[in-house]
Parts: structure tokens; sequence; C-alpha cells
């Protein structure tokens, strides 16, 4: 009965309208007037970035060994204690049966090209020498839940034994499978299929009964983590970005290398205007750009392409001390990941771009490495930014671009082949790290009550 009940719960949840994550992607909603079911599930569930969702899990000791060439032997017990993670064996409908299909999932760029190399992309050439000696791909924005499976396989604390893990991870492609059906122009009820399948299937499981599902959790194509169904669910972490590093050293060759850079620009805006989209200040940040001689603009207008080259948006990021960051179809850009990892104090137009979403990866004080001026005040003509990081001493600067250095191990995933980072914590380490300490705290939460 109880089973019966969560699976209701499960399907309700997904078939209401009511709870729509905050800081959606408007890429999405723009594509449908309807959210598809799979989004739906997400406050019923609780997702990481691009969207980690947890559910939850009766502990059990289930016949299933999953990925058991890469289950951590139970020798370092002392390291992996409180650390272990249960990988849901998902039938391979949920997420790599969807891979095949990559050439549906864009109708502007060939996504096939992005799904090699465990999501990263192809290598990335230096002829320009623009990018530092290793660790560097053709990492397409939204291809964050294969590298996270990717790296999910090499996790050094994985078991076979659920009772055991602190967190479950469900590997299902939700954002790859929206994709590939709003492309085809699938009716509603083709493009939810899935999701709803899955709700049966993870229902179904001893798993799921221990913490109804607060336990669980996955990652979604926007970057976006969802923690539970009793508190605001949605935690945001970094876009994928062209780094990837192998080991400790070659973070730190990049930073000192973005530490010591020449920036000649001031400031710069790597981006097309939106004349389609009322609210937006892109043109007039590229106007402000174009009539000032401290400002270098990547206008993307008359060719997108421009902007889909690592080396053009890299190398201007990597010679400026401030990018402008306005919000682009949903609050913020991967662009905003990316100039921050080549160094460049990013400028924000709305703090909803940055500092109410990335709590588990940015400063809670956004003083520290970024600089907010007020959109609206951009919109009437009121500010000019050149006037506005003018008048920034030069001690404060430089310690807000100290700050964005120093932040970069924690922007970027590492290689999820060949990761032997041992003393920095990457993107994944502190998304899996902060899931892992909110199921704990559930867990007291629930022996409590």
């Amino acid at each position: 009965m109880e089973r019966a009940n969560a699976k209701n719960a499960a399907r309700a949840a997904v078939s209401g309208e009511a709870a729509a994550a905050a800081a959606t992607a408007a890429a999405f909603s723009l594509l449908s007037h309807r959210r598809p079911l799979w989004y739906l599930l997400l406050p019923l569930l609780a997702v990481i970035t691009l969207w980690l969702l947890l559910f939850s899990s009766r502990p059990a000791s289930p016949s299933v060994t999953l990925l058991t060439a890469s289950v951590a032997s139970p020798s370092p017990l002392r390291r992996c204690s409180g650390r272990y993670i249960y990988v849901q064996e998902l039938p391979p409908r949920f997420n790599r049966d969807m891979i095949p299909d990559c050439w549906n999932l864009s109708i502007w760029t060939d996504l096939c090209q992005f799904s090699i190399n465990g999501g990263l992309g192809p290598f990335l050439s230096n002829s320009a020498a623009v990018f530092s000696g290793a660790g560097w791909h053709v990492t397409d924005q939204f291809s964050l839940e294969v590298i996270f499976h990717s790296r999910m396989k090499n996790y050094p604390c994985l078991t076979s034994d659920s009772s055991l893990a602190s967190a479950v991870y469900v590997p299902f492609y939700a954002g790859i499978d929206f994709t590939r059906h709003i492309w085809a122009g699938d009716n509603i009820t083709v493009r939810d299929s899935t999701a709803l399948d899955l709700v049966d299937w993870l229902t179904s499981r001893p798993e799921w009964a221990a913490m109804g599902g607060r336990d669980h959790f996955f990652i979604c194509l926007l970057a976006k983590m969802y923690m539970g169904m009793s508190e605001p669910n949605d935690v945001s972490v970094p876009y994928p970005t062209y780094f990837h590093p192998s080991e400790d050293g070659e973070v730190m060759e990049w930073q000192e290398r973005m530490r010591l850079a020449a920036r000649p620009w001031l400031f710069s805006f790597a981006g097309a205007p939106r004349p389609n989209m009322a609210d937006s200040i892109r043109g007039e940040l590229m106007e402000q750009c174009r009539g000032s001689r401290r400002c270098k603009l990547l206008d993307c207008g008359g060719d997108e392409r421009r902007c889909y080259s690592p080396e053009k948006v890299m190398a201007l990021f990597g010679s400026s001390v401030f990018c402008l960051q306005p919000k682009g179809d949903s609050y913020t850009r991967r662009s905003a990941f990316d100039a921050m990892v080549a160094g460049c104090v990013p400028v924000f137009f709305l703090p909803e771009t940055a500092y109410w979403q990335y709590r588990w990866h940015l400063p809670e004080n956004g003083s520290r490495y970024s600089v907010l001026v007020a959109e609206e005040e951009v919109k009437k003509g009121a500010v000019r930014v050149e006037e506005v990081l003018m008048r920034l001493g030069e001690e404060e600067v430089r310690g807000m671009r100290e700050e964005v250095v120093r932040m970069i191990p924690g922007l970027v995933y590492g290689n999820p082949m060949n990761n032997k980072m041992e003393k920095m914590k990457d993107a994944f380490d502190l998304a899996v790290e902060r899931v892992i300490k909110r199921v704990q705290r559930r867990k007291r939460e629930l022996r409590r009550s």
C-alpha cells in the first residue's frame, strides 16, 4: 500500500502544473507553452544542475551489481566512510540508448561530435597558443548529463550495496530525452512517456522507499540541481567549460597563466543582440562597448559561429579584466563560466544570474569576485558600464581578479576518463560533497521525527 501511494504521488506530481523550478532555462520554455512532464518531475525528486534530483530509498542489499569494474574496494574504509554512492542501474532506454539520436538533438549544431570522450567532445588544437598544454576540449554547453555520468563511473567510493550509500545517483538523461522529442515535433504523450516510465521504474525499486526519494539525484541538461521536497529544491551547478584537467598541476599551471596574463581591455562582451526580446540589454551593452576604446566586442550577430569558436572566446576573455554577462535565453549563460575560467571578473546585471543560484560553487559574497550593475539602470540609459568599472580602485580590482583565479578548480569538470586530481576539488567533487551533506542532514531529521 505504501509503495502504491508513493507511486501515485509521484505520478500526480509529474502531471501537476503547479511547481516549477526557480531559474528555468528559457530555451526550453520558449519551445513549448506547456512544460514537459520530465521537467515537472523535478520538484518531486531532487536534481543536480545542469539538475540533481534526490529521490529516496529503503536501505537494502539489492541483487543488482552496478559498474563492478569501478566499485570502490572496501579497503579504504576511512577514506570512503560517509561518501559512498550507489548508482542506480537504469535500463539503457533512460540514458545510453538516447546517444545514437545525437544527430536529432539540435537544429543548429551537430551534437554527435560532442558525445565522444565521455561527453567532453573532440580535443582542441592549440594552434593559436590560447590554451595550456593539456585538458582542452570542444565541449558543448548541454553535455553535462553525459560528463557527469562518465565521471561518476570512476568515482572512488562507489558501492554495490545501497544500504551503505550516502546517496543514490540516477543516470537519467532528462534533458537529452526532452530535446530529441521537441525537435522531432512529437506530441505530448510521446514526449513525456520516458519520464513517466522512469517514475514507474524508480518507485518499484527497493531503494526508493526509505526516504521518499530524497536521497536520489540526477543531473539535467541545464546545470540545475534539485534536492528534495520539503525545502527549496533547486541548486545550480556550473555549465561545462572547455577545460577538463586530469591533474592538479594542469590546473595550477593554468591559474598562474591567467594570473599573469596581459589584459589590455578593461572590459569585453561576446554575444549577439536580442532584438526580439524586449527586456534584453544586449544591444545597449554592445553599443556602449563600440563607443569605448577600453572595450573589445566579439559581435556574433552576423555569424554566431564566432561565439562557438573556443579560441576566439577564450582569447577575448583572457585579455580582458572584466567580462559583461547579461542574461541570455536563461538567467545565466555558459559564457559566465568560460570568462571566470579565463580569469576575467564577471559583470552581472541581475542577482539571479549567479548570486541566487550557484550557492555550492561561488562565494556567498558576490562582491568578492564580481561586479553587479542594475539592469534597469542600463535600460534607462542612466548607467555607463565603463564609468562604473573605472571608479573601482586598483586594490579592489586586484582582489577580485585573484579571487576569480582562486575559484577556477571548482568551476571546471575534470577529465572523467583520467582524473588524477588529488588536492583540488572540481565542480563534480563539490556537487557530490554537498549532495551527501544534505542527505545526511535529512536522515538526521527523519530519525528525530
